[in-house]
């Protein structure tokens, strides 16, 4: 079935391509995907919580605690931890992002999820890879066990979650469309590309991409978006869920091609929420310039450069 907000998003980008989008995204978990997951020691979800809000969230575990047991069944070995927003997700509609930063791999995994005790149960509808565009090289260098701690619940953006956020060089995005199934993407720029625009606003630039336009087709039909920040280096999550709508003109911002303005409801802070730790190694050679990041903002490195890396796929 053809998205109407994707088509609607494509025609507005002057894009003919046919049944190009979530249409094309086949259910059936290739052999090559399987082996991916296998590897990941971490997976990020998006889905509606038992408030009714849209989250994102990170879960982790060795590798093998994701795995594909058919073509279609997915097992993880995890849940969202009782601080978590989604701890309560018993099923329902989910978008999942299997990413590996050292590689600059990611698959991106669409379909419905049942709970089963300490375990989640996924049953594909979409399965399909990106190109490494975007994605900044990490590798985990350290797991440190300890529980995690809830710092802050919050209706507007603190000090703290600021510096954070316009500091980062990436961050992930659930939306979702009725009927239409959830979604779970990557971001990525060099820090500054994220703009606070007001105490519960933000904004970053939409990137040239695979013009399947999935993320901003669901935010074309239902405006609910869920976005995580990762604290890379501590372990800390900062996840916010709100309502993000697309401006068409992106103004003088180098490289976009449009903007994504996001409205938070609720901010919510976990210490240590993920065990590993990640060493950064350097930026995608494809992020446009951005405006600098205050020295105290990021812990990754420099705001601009370039890298090797080889051509998207």
């Amino acid at each position: 079935m053809r998205h109407a907000g994707e088509l609607a998003v494509q025609r507005r980008a002057g894009v003919r391509a046919g049944a190009w989008g979530s249409a094309s995204a086949t259910p059936e978990i290739p052999a090559v995907a399987a082996d991916f997951l296998r590897r990941q020691r971490m997976m990020l979800v998006g889905a509606t919580g038992p408030d009714g809000r849209l989250w994102a969230s990170a879960l982790t575990g060795p590798a093998g605690f994701a795995e594909a047991v058919d073509e279609r069944t997915i097992v993880i070995e995890a849940v969202p931890g009782e601080h978590d927003p989604l701890a309560g997700l018993s099923g329902g509609e989910i978008g999942m992002l299997a990413i590996e930063p050292s590689t600059r791999r990611r698959m991106r995994i669409n379909g419905t999820v049942r709970r089963e005790g300490g375990r989640l149960i996924v049953h594909t509808e979409q399965t399909y890879a990106n190109c490494p565009k975007y994605i900044q090289t990490r590798d985990v260098s350290a797991e440190l066990a300890g529980p995690p701690a809830l710092v802050s619940t919050a209706g507007s953006f603190t000090a703290e979650h600021r510096a954070w956020i316009e500091g980062a060089d990436t961050f992930f995005v659930a939306t979702r469309a009725p009927g239409l199934g959830a979604d779970l993407s990557h971001r990525g720029g060099n820090p500054g590309y994220v703009r606070m625009t007001g105490e519960r606003r933000l904004v970053w630039p939409d990137y040239v991409g695979n013009s399947m336009y999935m993320t901003l087709g669901n935010l074309e039909l239902d405006e609910s978006c869920g976005l995580l920040f990762l604290g890379w280096e501590s372990g800390d999550t900062l996840q916010l869920t709100g309502r993000a709508r697309v401006a068409w003109d992106p103004g003088d911002v180098p490289g976009a091609q449009r903007l994504v303005e996001f409205e938070v409801d609720r901010a919510v802070h976990i210490r240590g929420a993920s065990p590993l730790r990640w060493t950064f190694e350097k930026y995608s050679r494809f992020n446009p310039p951005a405006r600098a990041a205050s020295p105290e903002a990021g812990a990754a490195g420099p705001a601009t450069g370039a890298d090797g890396e080889g051509e998207p796929r």
